[in-house]
């Protein structure tokens, strides 16, 4: 099925705070995006963000001129449609969080919605295929899996195109839902989105986020429980390169008991100018006894001149909790490593490349799917080539 939709430091630990619910985010979450006020760079949720180069999709001025078309392939049982407006899934995840999603979803015309009937279990994976025909678009999917099914969906963002998106994410109770979501944008690209997954009960919910592409590319994946007993992993790739913005910015609302939450995302820069951003908020709401939470950021820096700011944040408002705590690090490549596979006869410009590459391969075999792990794995090594080869 085809749609066009129309034109470093280190910090390890557990803290608590009385801050208000989600403090950082400037204004309430709402579908209306005069509610949000435009944004100048100097709130905390757009300080590290270069606005200039979101070509107005931050303050209205963005016009919907171009287009991305949407492949959906999709096994023997998936339901996709092209909906309307006024189709009472969409928006059921939760409301954008900031102007860019707020004017993403006041802007698009057609949704594709993608569901998998309760009890079914996929041997094969959806494809949704987003490629961007340049210019300027709006656009919104919804991935619905019913109660007691199990799927794997993968996202793939190619060509050039300054697109504002929403995706959500509906895992029914005791569902399970793998999705890979690829950003492999030309170089030109701008992309903002958010991805806001409701988890059931019981229900489990996996995402894996690789960014490699596009000229400014910022991201913010939301988890909210709907029930007792969801669990929800977060994993992330990026390969941040010369010149090149790559935002992550997460945030898990537990505000239901008895849920889990892992995040683990991993980035290497090399080039001037390169700049990761990586943003993990957790809040513990008061109601939320028997939390399990967790998330990790790592950073490797390859090359002078490139910026990485990582900033997790944990904010616990009840004791009563299993677990709780984040990391985050960034280094620099390590010389000694280098030093010890050479010293074992593999050439400078080999021994590099596995040392990437084993830094990226616990979260990469994540993803589950042979064939897409090797594309990935092979565009690490691509980009490696500009800098080593």
């Amino acid at each position: 099925m085809a749609e066009t939709i129309p034109a470093g430091s280190t910090t390890d630990g557990v803290i608590q705070v009385g801050q208000p619910t989600d403090a950082r985010v400037s204004a309430p979450a709402s579908y209306d995006v005069a509610d949000f006020p435009v944004p100048h760079g100097r709130e905390e949720d757009w300080r590290f963000t270069p606005l200039e180069r979101l070509r107005g999709l931050h303050d209205g001025t963005a016009v919907a001129d171009g287009g991305v078309k949407v492949e959906v392939t999709a096994p023997e049982g998936v339901t996709v449609e092209t909906v309307g407006r006024d189709d009472a899934r969409l928006g059921k995840a939760g409301k954008p969080v900031d102007r860019v999603a707020a004017q993403a979803y006041s802007s698009f015309e057609k949704a594709s919605v993608v569901s998998v009937p309760k009890e079914t279990v996929l041997t094969e994976p959806v494809r949704i295929s987003v490629h961007g025909e340049g210019g300027t678009a709006f656009g919104h999917q919804v991935v619905e899996v019913g109660a007691f099914a199990e799927a794997v969906v993968v996202i793939d963002h190619t060509g050039d195109a300054t697109l504002a998106a929403n995706v959500e994410y509906l895992i029914g109770d005791g569902a399970k839902l793998t999705v890979v979501s690829v950003q492999d944008w030309d170089d030109t690209a701008v992309h903002a989105g958010q991805h806001t997954a409701l988890v059931g009960r019981d229900a489990t919910f996996k995402s894996v986020v690789v960014t490699f592409g596009g000229d400014l590319v910022r991201l913010h994946p939301r988890v909210v429980y709907g029930a007792p007993g969801g669990e929800a992993e977060l994993y992330g790739v990026y390969f941040t390169d010369n010149g090149q913005h790559q935002e992550h910015r997460l945030f898990i609302d537990h505000d239901t008991p008895h849920c889990r939450s892992n995040v683990a995302y991993k980035g290497a820069l090399q080039g001037a100018e390169a700049h990761a951003v990586w943003i993990g908020d957790v809040l513990i709401r008061a109601a939320a006894e028997g939390t399990d939470t967790y998330e990790l950021n790592r950073n490797l820096v390859l090359t002078d001149g490139a910026r990485v700011d990582s900033v997790p944040n944990l904010e616990i408002e009840t004791g009563e909790i299993v677990g709780a705590g984040h990391a985050s690090a960034t280094g620099r490549f390590e010389d000694e490593q280098l030093f010890y596979l050479m010293a074992r006869g593999i050439p400078a410009e080999e021994a590099r490349r596995l040392v990437v590459r084993g830094f990226f391969a616990e979260l990469v075999q994540q993803i589950g799917i042979p064939e897409l792990e090797e594309r990935l794995i092979a565009k690490i090594e691509a980009e490696l080539e500009a800098s080593v080869g």
